[in-house]
């Protein structure tokens, strides 16, 4: 259609005609095309093209007709006829039938034969930017089409009909109602267009209602003072809705027609007569498309004035007042401009300029840009990219001002996401909506693989901002999209009682579509045994600190600074030679050379208690110890001096004794407040402990609720009362038992039998679940590597038949005194 395209025909065509145009059988045809009546010119070249038999002539007529189907945005004929062209090697005496043939190709998606006909043209005609903007474009395509922006399209039910509907505009403060252009049914006039073969365009109305349902369009006014029986259309208002400005083409026959803009006042439901919004040219010169600023100080529109870039370029003009003529135009240069066209502007806060181009690098036909003014010049246009443009023409752009992105553009793409078009060119809704993030996970038991309900969720931001949240009775824990904000970094610390705290990082930065964070965290249990830190060794007879091994203590440092409250016992240990009086000493100076260097990092001294133990606490080893690749050591041996003297070799007793010689931390609590500022540092004293063990052989008997006699045990370092049940034939524990041993450590779910996460599946733990207990011990006596079965049929307790129970060793069982004996 004519306003479409704004009579889109360059310099180039018309060199074209005057140069092959026929004074016989296509002299009709050519005037026609001239005059921009596409349609009737492409079915005169076909008459013409059947009478004449030489072959140059054939291809210039059907050249001609390739360059209207082309016009008539008839692209799948005009590929097929430049085809063509290309058997007939016409392309050598006109290289642009390359070009056009490669821009159609593209336009029906054919990017991979576009490709080598850019490529082709290129070989031809190597200076003109055209071929190598095209090769780029079709490369550019696919990378546009992988990463769409955030914008949702759909077609408004009602706007959109069979013909063509384009350029819409708002057409009051409200902006629930549109002006849009149309050659739809309705139109005024019973006349043809003869470029496009439809009816001519005019300005139709359509308002939204308080359901969102868009009312039938009908004509702007029908009084024929905007509306006539020529094209009217690409419409916009004043900042006020009291001016519209609209583009009108002619219609005079056998001549070419020109357009203006126009404008008219709004008189109450109707307007007053249109005058011509004088900008220059003459009567045949295609001015339109407007677009103002928003003081109405300056007007962006399109235009084939000479001296432009080549094509329709975009030019402005200014004035003083709004009462004042514009003055003369300019045009906006070779940043917006190219040889192509450029057309549909829309200038939005007076500092972006949409606007609709295919000299620019796109994905095909007409695609949408944006340029914005730094205050000395616009910068270069970018492409919208997809979906907002497709392998189509694209075009006309608008905002809804109170929304942030949001409005219509015009597109005749055929469809987009299974949406189909109506037909012809369609009015598209955008929106971008708001990018909002959340942050959810799951908290977890190391140990167990339970879930944590309570665990503290501290969410630090790099914008400032702080909160907390606590995990549920499932674990979860969430942070809404109100607290998450855009292009800002997160710190998570994740705390329980009784865990160390855990850390982690989320970030929004760069992030341009809303999105659902989750991080889960699973929580290491605090032990409660004692924890041999790594790689800390001593020469014989030495306490210093070794600079190799200050970075074994890295670990510990960390745990204390992401701990703050945890308060830590550091025991060190010598071996068993030399006198206990001396190992004492030494024992401290070892415990001291640690503390000293952890208060030098920055841990405050309140939060260490040191202790030497001397050679009184042999080291029990936790895994095997090997030796030039052989085993010389086992797991579960006690390293005193007895045992060590039973070893074989003197290579072998000084591994032993190197072993022992250790310093080891464990978490004595989890309450220490941590203060602001460290005043001045007061190293603790150490203690020395003579009597690390105490020594006992009896432990008071406990009974269950059916009489059944117990102790208390320590399994795997957690204290329990454990029952004897004369009546098993095996140990069983209640599952509310047995999820305390694994919320407490005493178990975790590697002791358990089978796949531990369908045996700890749902938070809980299956019925006949078997797990293994490394040690239970009482006083000096233990039972080791022993099964448990869990039974639902127990409602509380912890029972180990006779045959178990008595491999803690001979006892008695004084009932006077309630006590269990060791013999």
């Amino acid at each position: 259609m004519v306003l479409r395209k704004l009579l889109i025909i360059s310099f180039g065509i018309l060199l074209t005609i005057n140069v092959f145009g026929q004074r016989n059988a296509t002299e009709k045809a050519d005037r026609d095309f001239e005059d921009q009546k596409y349609s009737v010119a492409v079915e005169e070249y076909k008459k013409a093209y059947s009478k004449v038999k030489d072959r140059d002539q054939k291809n210039i007529i059907r050249f001609k007709m390739a360059e209207c189907y082309r016009l008539m945005n008839n692209t799948k004929r005009a590929e097929a006829t430049y085809k063509g062209l290309i058997r007939t090697k016409y392309y050598k005496e006109k290289p642009d039938i390359l070009l056009r043939y490669a821009e159609m190709l593209k336009e029906n998606e054919k990017y991979d034969d576009a490709i080598i006909q850019f490529a082709e043209y290129i070989k031809l005609k190597p200076d003109d930017s055209r071929g190598s903007n095209g090769l780029k474009s079709c490369h550019m395509q696919q990378q546009w089409v992988k990463n769409p922006t955030n914008h949702q399209l759909s077609l408004k039910k009602g706007i959109n009909s069979r013909d063509d509907e384009f350029a819409p505009c708002y057409a009051s403060d409200n902006y629930n109602d549109l002006i849009f252009t149309s050659n739809r049914e309705g139109s005024t006039g019973k006349a043809e267009d003869e470029w496009t073969g439809k009816n001519f365009t005019d300005l139709f109305y359509t308002r939204q209602d308080r359901k969102e349902e868009w009312s039938t369009p009908t004509l702007l006014e029908t009084e024929e003072i905007i509306n006539t029986e020529t094209n009217e259309g690409i419409a916009t208002y004043n900042s006020t809705f009291t001016t519209l400005y609209f583009t009108r083409c002619g219609n005079a026959k056998n001549a070419k027609s020109g357009c203006h803009i126009y404008k008219a006042k709004k008189q109450g439901r109707s307007f007053g007569t249109p005058e011509v919004v004088p900008l220059g040219g003459d009567s045949t010169s295609s001015i339109g498309h407007p677009t103002l600023s928003e003081d109405g100080l300056m007007i962006i529109f399109a235009s084939d004035f000479s001296g432009g870039q080549g094509g329709k370029d975009l030019w402005y003009a200014t004035r003083k007042k709004s009462s004042d003529e514009f003055g003369r135009a300019k045009n906006m240069g070779p940043i917006i401009n190219t040889t192509e066209e450029e057309l549909f502007p829309f200038i939005r806060n007076d500092t972006i300029l949409y606007f609709a181009s295919n000299g620019h690098i796109g994905m095909g036909g007409l695609d949408i840009f944006k340029s914005t003014w730094d205050g000395n010049s616009w910068n270069i246009p970018k492409n919208l990219g997809s979906p907002m443009n497709s392998n189509k023409d694209d075009y006309a752009i608008i905002f809804n001002p109170e929304e942030e992105e949001e409005g219509f553009f015009t597109s005749n793409r055929k469809e987009y996401e299974n949406i189909r078009s109506k037909g012809g060119d369609d009015i598209w809704y955008f929106i971008v909506p708001p990018v909002k993030f959340t942050l959810s996970g799951i908290v977890k038991d190391d140990r167990t693989l339970q879930f944590i309900e309570g665990a503290e969720v501290k969410m630090v931001g790099s914008d400032g901002t702080s909160i907390i949240t606590k995990s549920n009775s499932i674990g979860r824990y969430e942070f809404s999209k109100t607290q998450v904000n855009k292009n800002t970094t997160y710190e998570l610390t994740v705390s329980d009682t009784g865990y160390f705290s855990i850390k982690g990082t989320v970030t929004t930065v760069g992030i341009e579509r809303s999105k659902d964070f989750v991080r889960d965290f699973i929580l290491i249990p605090i032990p409660k045994k004692p924890i041999v830190l790594p790689e800390i060794l001593y020469d014989l007879a030495k306490w210093d600190l070794k600079p190799q091994y200050q970075d074994s203590l890295q670990g510990l440092i960390t745990t204390l600074d992401e701990n703050t409250t945890l308060v830590v016992e550091l025991a060190s240990h010598t071996d068993s030679r030399d006198s206990d009086e001396r190992n004492d000493i030494l024992s401290q100076k070892r415990a001291q050379s640690v503390v000293d260097y952890l208060i030098l990092r920055g841990i405050d001294p309140d939060r260490l208690v040191a202790k030497g133990y001397g050679e009184r606490a042999p080291r029990k080893l936790d895994r095997n110890y090997f030796m030039n690749g052989q085993l010389v050591l086992d797991s579960g041996v006690v390293l005193n001096e007895d045992f060590i003297n039973s070893l074989p070799t003197n290579d072998e007793k000084e591994f032993a004794h190197q072993l022992n010689r250790r310093t080891e931390f464990r978490v004595l609590g989890n309450n220490f407040v941590p203060k602001e500022k460290l005043g001045e540092v007061t190293v603790p004293k150490i203690q020395v402990v003579v009597n690390p063990e105490a020594e006992m052989n009896s432990v008071p008997l406990i009974y269950d609720e059916n009489g059944n006699y117990g102790v208390t045990t320590d399994v795997n370092g957690y204290t329990t009362p454990v029952y004897v049940n004369k009546k098993l034939n095996k140990p069983y524990i209640s599952l509310e038992d047995a999820l305390t041993l694994l919320r407490e450590g005493a178990i975790s779910k590697g002791d358990f039998a089978g796949n531990a996460n369908e045996v700890l599946a749902n938070s809980t733990i299956t019925d006949g679940a078997v797990f293994l207990i490394e040690n239970m011990n009482v006083l000096d006596h233990q039972i080791s590597l022993f099964e448990v079965t869990v039974s639902y049929k127990i409602k509380t307790g912890f029972y180990l038949d006779e045959a178990t129970f008595s491999l803690l060793g001979k006892f008695t069982i004084n009932e006077e005194n309630k006590l269990l004996i060791f013999k």
